[in-house]
């Protein structure tokens, strides 16, 4: 039996009843594509177009168009990689570890968010494999039968970590986003009126009926996949931060790395996630599903990993300061005041102060304060990972081998294009998949709404959970 505290502020909103909730998911993807939805898509198909532009420089003229130069050899590649990976997290804490631990608000934004961990993956994916040279021996990475003769991985190289890593986190969250859609598509499929729209949304359902033994099924994988993704969001981000953790180079050869980027990717995540859900809400006319209950325990998290965040970058200078290694206090002295200065001071400014602001409770139910603050939070990780990379390479042992790192345009217009190609792909899954967990939602409509909800004909039973699933939330 699960209670429910009279104080606590509903998690859905407007007295919905199940046939309200089905009608206003579904009406998204039932329309025609309105001239907003048609102008964001014209822009982004823009951004795509620089992203496949800047792709072919770089393939037939080589990764000499970009930036790198013989001190600073990992650059903005690198750095939008982690950036995109990090993204990626909260995708996966919020469908994993909020399911694991019986969050109900997660239900109404786990489905963009998990969207958003797959494009974001997609996204990060490119930057290593355009870094290698020559992308089309990428599969050598692979531990794989060949005919070379005895052509093994480098288990030594941080570059197979990644394969691994990014890999089985792109599968397992794939994965579990589908298993999640599966009850909604046999929701749009029996509401279909055409052929096409009936016949790909039949296939996609998988012949979901509803039944209390596909309800068992559904509910049974959701908790091993939770099971299998929580430990996923704290080793990928770790495994990314030993690329440089286990170097020798100073601002990266450091033990504080893995719980380090593992908040970093939260906090930087969980700002994605408001960033995208405030502007769908609107857009989509979703107010009463992703209430500000939910935006304000989004900033809660945002919060707490931003502190976390703050104490990571006190503790590294108190370490390189106690330590008693000049070049190691070189390094965080280097970023603080060297050529680098408005980098890192931005970084403290976006990651550090801003998300404080969060703690009046006026400031974390704004939606106009929360939106802005989300894209400094963004804009601040970004800087993040470019100091820890380029500020600690353009300084070697040998003043000789001191050299600035500029991009080039190409540079600039990978990293714009792959934000082009992530909101390409954002765009089509709300316009095309019911962007809200209509069979989540309506799992907690009862004890969110507090009122009673008789059997209406227009609400379709397959995508309604059985009663007896509440006892599993």
């Amino acid at each position: 039996m699960q209670h429910v505290s009279p104080i606590r502020e509903p998690l859905v909103t407007g007295g919905k009843t199940y046939a309200d909730i089905t009608e206003d998911v579904c009406r998204q993807v039932e329309a025609k594509p309105n001239v907003r939805w048609m102008m964001a898509l014209g822009v982004s198909l823009v951004f795509l177009g620089v992203f496949l532009y800047s792709v072919y420089r770089t393939l037939w003229f080589g990764i000499g168009e970009w930036g790198l130069n013989k001190t600073v050899g990992w650059a903005w590649d690198i750095t939008n990689f982690v950036w995109w990976v990090g993204i990626g997290h909260a995708g996966t804490l919020i469908s994993a570890i909020l399911l694991l631990f019986r969050q109900k608000w997660r239900t109404s934004i786990n489905r963009a968010a998990e969207a958003m961990t797959i494009f974001a993956v997609i996204c990060a994916a490119m930057f290593p494999v355009l870094h290698m040279g020559r992308p089309w021996l990428a599969y050598w990475v692979l531990p794989l039968p060949n005919t070379f003769g005895s052509l093994w991985v480098n288990f030594n190289s941080p570059l197979l970590w990644d394969v691994f890593a990014i890999s089985t986190y792109f599968s397992v969250s794939l994965v579990f986003w589908y298993i999640g859609l599966i009850p909604d598509f046999a929701t749009i499929r029996d509401r279909a009126t055409g052929p096409i729209a009936r016949r790909a949304y039949a296939l996609l359902s998988m012949n979901w009926t509803g039944s209390a033994k596909h309800w068992s099924r559904y509910e049974t994988v959701s908790l091993i996949l939770a099971g299998l993704a929580t430990p996923l969001v704290l080793s990928v981000h770790t495994i990314v931060s030993m690329d440089f953790a286990t170097s020798v180079i100073p601002g990266w050869h450091t033990t504080i790395f893995p719980p380090y980027f593992v908040a970093g990717a939260i906090f930087s995540g969980f700002a994605m996630v408001l960033t995208l859900m405030i502007i769908t809400r609107k857009v989509f006319k979703l107010e009463d599903y992703i209430t500000l209950e939910h935006v304000e325990s989004m900033n809660k998290v945002i919060t707490l990993t931003g502190s976390i965040v703050g104490v990571a970058y006190i503790t590294e200078f108190f370490i390189a300061w106690y330590s008693g290694v000049e070049y190691e206090q070189y390094a965080f002295i280097n970023r603080a005041t060297g050529p680098y200065w408005w980098a890192y001071w931005s970084m403290m400014t976006c990651n550090v102060i801003t998300p404080q602001l969060f703690w009046f409770r006026s400031i974390r139910r704004s939606l106009t304060a929360t939106f802005i603050i989300s894209i400094f939070v963004n804009i601040g990780m970004w800087f993040e990972r470019f100091v820890i990379i380029v500020t600690s390479l353009h300084r070697d042992f040998l003043p000789s081998s001191w050299v600035m790192f500029s991009p080039t345009s190409i540079d600039v217009g990978v990293y714009v294009g792959t934000i082009g190609l992530f909101f390409t792909l954002f765009l089509l899954f709300a316009k095309f998949f019911p962007v809200v967990n209509m069979a989540e939602v309506k799992s907690i409509l009862k004890s969110s709404s507090g009122v009673s909800h008789t059997h209406n004909p227009g609400a379709s039973l397959h995508g309604t959970a059985p009663n007896n699933s509440h006892k599993h939330d």
